[in-house]
């Protein structure tokens, strides 16, 4: 079995979004529905590339944002290899429902038939897109359904949800799920028993899933056939197989070549790290802040570097951000450095650097695929934007926190100078010469009106009150204010 590497990012496109702040946000175009014929059983895969390969792509772990970029990068090496058929490898808990309906547009535009082999689960989203293909199979012990969908809890766990609230998301997912079941010829009731407990699905007379349960089947359950209008089917699963070639020789494809995406390693870290964006911008975001609140540079500006580095590189390594977002962070950091440290009051250029660094972070979490159009669409921006006021939020509760507790918090007494130096407790900037009020001099410079004395073995720099005094000439020291010593002229010869 062959396999596809990743290929490089391509350097070629920097600047290709860089003047996305600058034009309107693009509408989302849909592809038109593609409805699969309703047949009983498949039948051998008809090609547009006779002789091409079969092309697996696998979908395992949770379904979340970073896995689109994976599985576009698999559709476009797909069909650059005129493949005969795509296969998805299937073994998922689920995972988000918007992600899940970005997939589903990008597998309904597939022109090669398309089949999904579930290993072991498809589960909630994986069953949506399960049934998004126009042919499963599934292996001995694998399950497919409960497409219910759940709200997590900030703390772990679930969330609870009132009737209305989960009337509304109920409704949004059952609509989906019964769309993708029109579109490939299967049973809307049978997807809608994945998501609503309240429908009782049955062939004839026989209950399938009973009222206020979830239709969850195994590969024996899946595979059953029933006559429907004269017409026997299987329930959902045209048969078990043992694994991917058994699949192949079972549907006339057993001679192609095979490729399969390969996710590398440092995808898999990429899509870690990503799922972990709102986090890194806000410890980076809070940590910059720290820095440019205290002199010199510190652990502040190592800990901000790193972690929106770290954030620039997952979104990058999983196909989210380019080399011209990471250059308009710099860029909009160059400029706001400019702001603070070189110029007075804080104006254009400052609001400039943040916008770019804003926009930046932004445009970096939404889905890229290199040939894709020139700005995002509004729908690709919705978890960025909610991702960035969830970090701006986050970063002014820890800046608020920071400037008004770390200060007294014991774990940061050592960020904090707590030694006082003021002149109640004895401390002064300069050397005292209150005791030196009374004695004469003799000056050593013009006081015009200020100058140079002498007084014995010490010279000390003194101003008159306005009068001028030549050189050579007596004058004696009347008030001391700090390091200010005012002296008079007088006729008295020095001691």
């Amino acid at each position: 079995m062959n396999t596809i590497m990743p290929p490089v990012p391509n350097i070629f496109r920097t600047f290709r979004r860089a003047a996305i702040p600058f034009m309107a946000l693009a509408l989302l175009v849909l592809a038109p529905p593609r409805v699969a014929a309703d047949e009983p059983a498949p039948e051998p895969a008809t090609t547009n590339a006779a002789g091409g390969p079969v092309y697996l792509i696998p979908i395992r772990e949770m379904i979340e944002p970073s896995l689109i970029y994976i599985i576009g990068r698999g559709i476009q090496e797909a069909e650059d290899a005129k493949a005969r058929a795509v296969v998805f490898v299937m073994d998922t808990p689920g995972g988000r429902v918007d992600t899940t309906e970005k997939l589903i547009r990008m597998i309904e535009k597939i022109e090669a038939p398309t089949y999904t082999f579930v290993e072991h689960n498809a589960i909630s989203a994986g069953a949506i897109i399960a049934l998004s293909t126009d042919t499963i199979f599934m292996a001995p012990g694998s399950k497919i359904g409960d497409a219910m969908p759940v709200m997590a809890s900030p703390q772990g766990g679930m969330q609870s949800l009132g009737d209305a609230e989960r009337e509304k998301i109920e409704s949004y997912v059952d609509s989906l799920i019964r769309g993708v079941a029109q579109r490939t010829g299967r049973d809307e009731n049978l997807a809608s028993a994945m998501v609503r407990r309240s429908i009782e699905f049955k062939i004839g007379d026989e209950v399938i899933s009973k009222e206020g349960e979830i239709l969850t089947l195994t590969h024996i359950e899946a595979e059953r056939r029933f006559t429907i209008d004269g017409v026997e089917r299987p329930l959902l699963s045209e048969g078990t197989v043992q694994d991917v070639p058994a699949m192949l020789e079972r549907i006339g494809l057993g001679d192609a070549v095979v490729l399969e995406l390969e996710i590398s390693d440092i995808e898999k870290i990429a899509r870690f790290i990503s799922m972990m964006a709102p986090i890194l911008m806000t410890i980076g975001m809070l940590a910059l802040w720290i820095e440019f609140q205290t002199p010199g540079i510190g652990w502040g500006a190592v800990v901000g570097a790193v972690c929106l580095g770290l954030f620039f590189f997952g979104h990058h390594i999983a196909g989210l951000a380019g080399q011209e977002e990471i250059l308009l962070f710099v860029i909009g950091l160059i400029l706001l450095l400019i702001e603070i440290f070189a110029l007075p009051g804080f104006g254009l250029i400052g609001l400039t650097g943040i916008f770019l660094m804003m926009w930046s972070l932004l445009v970096s979490m939404a889905p890229n695929f290199g040939e894709g159009p020139l700005i995002p669409a509004l729908p690709d921006l919705k978890i960025p934007i909610r991702n960035m006021v969830m970090s701006l939020i986050m970063s002014g509760i820890g800046m608020l926190a920071v400037s008004r507790y770390l200060p007294k918090s014991r774990a940061a007494s050592w960020l904090v100078l707590k030694e006082s130096t003021a002149a109640r407790d004895g401390y002064q900037s300069s050397d005292s010469h209150e005791n030196l009020i009374g004695r004469a001099g003799r000056t050593v410079t013009p006081l015009r009106p200020g100058g140079a004395a002498r007084f014995g073995e010490q010279r000390l720099d003194v101003i008159t009150r306005g009068e001028f005094v030549n050189n050579n000439e007596t004058v004696v020291i009347v008030e001391v204010h700090g390091n200010r010593v005012v002296v008079e002229p007088t006729r008295a010869e020095s001691p």
